[in-house]
Parts: structure tokens; C-alpha cells; sequence
């Protein structure tokens, strides 16, 4: 191991110019106008890959932007791991709020400013930087390795999931790592072991052929903003409890465990109100932020159209409204089957003076892998090791769709490992992932590599 830590330490510089060089690529996967950039990015990769003497190196074909695959699978005796991670990033508007160009990364105060920098090309180059380490110092890799970064995460994985299934003999594997999250805090390192699952609805109501003369029908005629706004508040009750029928039967509860490990959890509430501006925490009855966060579904209200909202006034009463929501799941509930309770429960909502289209999209079920499962306590060694002391158990509260598909496809573990901290401003302007977050994110990942063939996945817990 001291080999490989040597030549990650000695090959510093050379590694971060290499991920300046991933960063300036503007692999932006939801604009058309950046789909040859998304290619470029992809044979980027491939490249690199090809060079440090990965084996079936291939850019990969789907209905949508390609997926990177490459693999090393001679330690016959060894575990097989897939690595997972994604190249595309999100638009970086506002760009006005960028303090330097998105796609020209920048170190300030040692920080990688960049769009994709935590998100996920970092953290995920870190990967690939721990493979040539030990390609390049010992010709081989403790364990089997299989890598697939995809193109399409940031747009939920689009035609990704499809590919898993195309390809599940080539993807096979004992257990998945990744790291597209956070650590706990900085200097506090975590395993994320559980995601949540995703719903995202579009309501749209029509009273009239078009928006009429508040003077002459207000009081007549139906304002659809207003049945708009009785719909959203009756989604839930007083106690923040979804009031779709049927929303909570299959929700897998909080053991007893899970809520002490959880209250123990160095989670300072008054620290995150500050730094999000926001007055006060909300949420469903009887539960802590923290598992409201990670292990209760949510309701939330993305944005309402409708109306006139220019300066000054103007005496209508609009035709039509819209609003766009997304509920979060937690283990167990079924996205299609939640889909289709909210969709009854909205319509029965809506008075017939109104037109009411719904329209949605069930993107994924949430993901859990139990704290028991051995390859857990293999990951936990190896990340004490490069942070210097043991790691929180975490779950998240957003969504990474494709693990569900994983999960259902594979039937194996799967790890998520923060190399990142939780400030580092993904998905908004000034992302940034610090320096040394990078380098000590390469050496966590040679030690995992390192510690994981001591897991025998044959082996009974």
C-alpha cells in the first residue's frame, strides 16, 4: 500500500491538471446544443482509461448520451467491484452568479471551482486516478474492477436504466461502489447507505377559452389559481402528514436502532438554518429533521404558473394555472402505484367548473442497503483508515434513480462513499470541491480497492 500512496502523492500535480482538463469540457447532458461536448467528455475518459491499461475499454451507444465502460478482471480469487459514477453536469445558469467561468476551473482559497467539480467528475476521476496508481506501480489491481460512468444522470439516468438491463451479464458483479455524496461535514467522512425514490407530477386546470375581465365576471366566473391553491393545501394535513390515500401503507418504518444511531448523529440544526437562510425547520410530526431528511417521504411544491405577474396591475381573471410537484419515497413504497394515488386523489379534488390534466413520471424507487451487510464493515475500514476515524452510516434525502435499477437488476450491495463535502455548492453557481478533498479522495479510493479483497462476498454475515 505505501507504493500506491507514494505514487498517488508524486503525481499530484499531474492529476489535477488532468481533472482540470475533464472540468473545461461543458458536458452539460440536458442541452442539445452540448450533445458533441457530452461525446467529447465520454472519449475523454475512455481515453484516459485506455491509457493506464484498463482492459474492453468502450464508449458505449444508448438511445441518449453514451456511458464509458471499462474493466480489469484478472485476480481470480478477488471480489468484483463495479464502479459507478456519472460525467454529465448540470447547466451552471445563473451564470451572472459565478465569480469565474464555470468551464474554466479555478483554485481559490483551495478550492476547485468548477461546474462538475464535486459533482460528479471529481469525485469520480478520483477513481480512476487509484487504478492507474496501482496499473502503473504493480500491473494489477487488488481486487476485479468494472467501471461505468454514464452520461445521462443529471437528466434521471434517462435511457441508462434501459442499458443496465441490456447489459447484465457485463455489468455482474459482487457489490457497487460510488461517490456522488457528501461527507457527514467537513473532517467528518460517511457511507451513504440509502436514497430516496422519486415522483414528479405536472397539474394543469383550465376554467375558460381565455383570461377574462375581472370586473365584469369576478364572482361569476371560476378562478382556476384559486382551485389551484385549495388542491395544494389539501395535499396535506396540519401535522405535514401527505394526505393521498394510501401514501403511507408501504413505507418501511424507523427501527428503534435506527432512531437512537440517528439522534447520535453530531447534526447541529441551528448551524443549517443559518446557512440555508431559513427561520425554522418544518416537517411531518413526531420526527426529527434528520429523519424527515432521509427516511420519510415528502411532498413538495416546485412551481406555480398562472396569471399576470408583470409590474403594475392588471384586472383578469386567468384561464389557466399550473403547478409542478415531486414527492420523495422512502423503502417500499412503489412509485408507479403512488403515482397513480395521486393522480386519482388530485382529480377527485378538482370541481367540475375546471379541466383538470395531470401528467407524471415515476423516476425510481428508493435504495437501502442494510448497516449489517458485511462489505459494509470492509468500506468503513478503509475510509478510517484514510480519514483517521470511523465513519457515520447516512442516508440521503435526494435521489440517484439509477441505484434502484441497480439494486433490482443486480441484486448486490451498494456503497456510496462522500469524497466531497456538503458546502461545496452542487447544482447552483460556484460549485467548487476542495484540493485536498481530490487527493485524499484518490487514496481512499486505492484503500478501498486494498481492503475490499479481504471481503469474501461467498461468506455468510
Amino acid at each position: 500500500m505505501d507504493q500506491i500512496l507514494q505514487y498517488i502523492r508524486g503525481h499530484r500535480r499531474q492529476h489535477l491538471a488532468q481533472l482540470f482538463d475533464l472540468l473545461r469540457i461543458p458536458s452539460v447532458s440536458t442541452l442539445p446544443e452540448r450533445a458533441e461536448d457530452v461525446k467529447r467528455c465520454a472519449q475523454f475518459l475512455a481515453d484516459d482509461l485506455q491509457a493506464m491499461g484498463m482492459r474492453n475499454v468502450n464508449v458505449m451507444s444508448t438511445n441518449g448520451h453514451p456511458a464509458v465502460y471499462a474493466e480489469w478482471l484478472e485476480a481470480p480469487d478477488a471480489p468484483t467491484i463495479l464502479i459507478y459514477g456519472h460525467y454529465d453536469v448540470q447547466p451552471p445558469d445563473p451564470l451572472d452568479l459565478w465569480e469565474s467561468p464555470p468551464f474554466d476551473p479555478q483554485i481559490r482559497d483551495g478550492e476547485i471551482y468548477a461546474r462538475g467539480s464535486a459533482d460528479d467528475k471529481g469525485q469520480a476521476f478520483a477513481y480512476f486516478k487509484a487504478i492507474e496508481a496501482y496499473l502503473s506501480k504493480k500491473g494489477s489491481l487488488p481486487v476485479n474492477v468494472k467501471l461505468l460512468i454514464e452520461g445521462e444522470e443529471e437528466i434521471g439516468s434517462a435511457h441508462t436504466h434501459k442499458f443496465v438491463y441490456d447489459h447484465l451479464t457485463l455489468l455482474q458483479a459482487d457489490a457497487i461502489l460510488l461517490s456522488d455524496n457528501s461527507m457527514f461535514a467537513r473532517g467528518i467522512p460517511a457511507i451513504c447507505c440509502g436514497t430516496r425514490g422519486l415522483v414528479a407530477c405536472q397539474i394543469e386546470l383550465e376554467s375558460a377559452a381565455r383570461d377574462l375581465h375581472s370586473g365584469a365576471f369576478g364572482g361569476v366566473a371560476e378562478n382556476p389559481i384559486q382551485v389551484l391553491a385549495d388542491i395544494l393545501s389539501a395535499l396535506k394535513d396540519d401535522d405535514e402528514r401527505i394526505t393521498i390515500p394510501g401514501f403511507y401503507d408501504d413505507v418501511l418504518e424507523l427501527s428503534a436502532e435506527e432512531r437512537q444511531y440517528f439522534a447520535g448523529l453530531p447534526f447541529d440544526g441551528e448551524a443549517l438554518q443559518q446557512e440555508i437562510g431559513v427561520r425554522g425547520f418544518v416537517g411531518e410530526k413526531g420526527f426529527t429533521p434528520v429523519e424527515r431528511e432521509w427516511a420519510r417521504p415528502a411532498l413538495d411544491i416546485n412551481g406555480i404558473l398562472g396569471g399576470f405577474t408583470g409590474p403594475g396591475a392588471k384586472t383578469i381573471i386567468p384561464a389557466k394555472a399550473m403547478a409542478k410537484i415531486t414527492m420523495r419515497l422512502v423503502s417500499k413504497q412503489n412509485p408507479d402505484k403512488i403515482l397513480q394515488a395521486a393522480k386519482d386523489y388530485i382529480s377527485s379534488l378538482a370541481p367540475e367548473s375546471v379541466k383538470l390534466s395531470f401528467s407524471g413520471d415515476a423516476g425510481g424507487t428508493a435504495y437501502l442497503t442494510p448497516l449489517d451487510h458485511p462489505v459494509l464493515k470492509h468500506v468503513a475500514k478503509a475510509v478510517r483508515q484514510s480519514y483517521g476515524r470511523e465513519p457515520l452510516f447516512t442516508r440521503t434525502g435526494g435521489s440517484i434513480g439509477i441505484l434502484s435499477t441497480f439494486s433490482d437488476a443486480l441484486r448486490i450491495p451498494i456503497a456510496m462513499v462522500g469524497l466531497s463535502y456538503p458546502d461545496d455548492n452542487i447544482h447552483a453557481p460556484n460549485e467548487h470541491l476542495a484540493e485536498e478533498a481530490y487527493y485524499s479522495g484518490i487514496e481512499t479510493a486505492a484503500r478501498l480497492f486494498n481492503e475490499l479483497k479481504n471481503w469474501d462476498p461467498g461468506a455468510a454475515s
